[in-house]
């Protein structure tokens, strides 16, 4: 510890997941292969950096398909899109590739196999989120969402023996636990899925933050505010002991007046933020007297997705 007893407790892992990873290289990719523009619909995952710096490249992001010119090249962004969407783009002769995180695939095959089965499912998630509207477009008249516990009264279903519960990748794992809890409450018979649905990084990330929040006077989440995956950050440091959190895109956005009295500060990042935010803010911190860092390590990540087809190296013959 540095002498004046200021330091910075770092989370790992942080940052970048491999679906994260993947969605990038396969815009980055794109450019490579096909030359600017390519047009991605939506932002390619919630980073305001990511965004603008692929922008200074020449991608071209739109909210809607009927934005790209007919027959021009689309990539999908990370949170999965809806069969309707996949139509639109086919109707004006887009050429697509899907840069949905396989996390996110998973659950929308869920959510089709369910659907096929006649089961009602109950979508836990944050309503107008991509991926929720994604999931929810594979099976809209088998799908009602359920946007945390407080909506758990409203659900109505057909029958009761035949229920079951899917979730966004990126939320709270406590907070989508109390909701099924409180789904089970009224529905005994509901039934769990097949697997987590929740995303390993998510929960990885939660869980480095749990683990460093009681030690900390402050915590700083380096991410976006439309990234889900971010915001729940902070409310996990919260209430995992912290006595101050606070979400910044930049190290810029940090306000002084948050270290004063500070003497442990925990930083961490959400799944789609880039290192290089995160090392702006150690400098920033480092500046003001928190020069002693120390890792607090929960996990290690190795797992990685191959990129779409469409962009993965020919095979050479023999």
């Amino acid at each position: 510890m540095s002498d004046s007893g200021k330091r910075v407790l770092l989370a790992e892992p942080r940052g970048y997941c491999a679906g994260v990873d993947r969605a990038i290289e396969t815009v980055e990719r794109a450019l490579e292969k096909h030359g600017a523009p390519v047009y991605v619909r939506k932002e390619i995952v919630h980073n305001k950096h990511v965004v603008e710096t692929l922008t200074e490249r020449g991608v071209v992001f739109v909210e809607e398909t009927d934005e790209v010119p007919e027959g021009a090249l689309v990539v999908f962004s990370a949170h999965g899109v809806s069969p309707a969407v996949h139509a639109s783009a086919a109707q004006r002769n887009l050429r697509t590739i899907d840069a949905a995180c396989p996390l996110v695939t998973k659950v929308h095959q869920e959510a089709k196999r369910f659907a096929r089965d006649d089961y009602d499912i109950l979508l836990i998630g944050h309503e107008g989120h991509e991926e929720v509207e994604g999931t929810a477009g594979e099976a809209p008249e088998h799908i009602q969402l359920v946007d945390g516990p407080e909506s758990v009264e409203a659900v109505e279903v057909r029958d009761e023996s035949k229920l079951v519960w899917l979730s966004q990748t990126t939320l709270s794992v406590d907070e989508t636990m109390e909701t099924v809890s409180k789904l089970r409450e009224r529905f005994p018979l509901l039934q769990d899925p097949p697997s987590d649905d929740i995303c390993y990084a998510t929960q990885n990330r939660q869980v480095a933050v749990k683990a460093m929040a009681p030690q900390c006077d402050l915590v700083i989440v380096v991410g976006s505010r439309n990234s889900s995956n971010s915001v729940r950050l902070v409310e996990v440091a919260l209430q995992a002991g912290a006595s101050a959190s606070h979400l910044v895109d930049y190290a810029r956005d940090i306000d002084a007046a948050w270290l004063d009295g500070v003497t442990t500060v925990g930083v961490t990042s959400g799944a789609s933020v880039p290192e290089v935010l995160v090392r702006g803010v150690l400098d920033l911190l480092a500046e003001h007297g928190y020069s002693s860092v120390e890792t607090v390590t929960t996990a290690n990540e190795t797992l990685t997705f191959a990129l779409p087809r469409e962009l993965r190296p020919a095979r050479t013959a023999g």
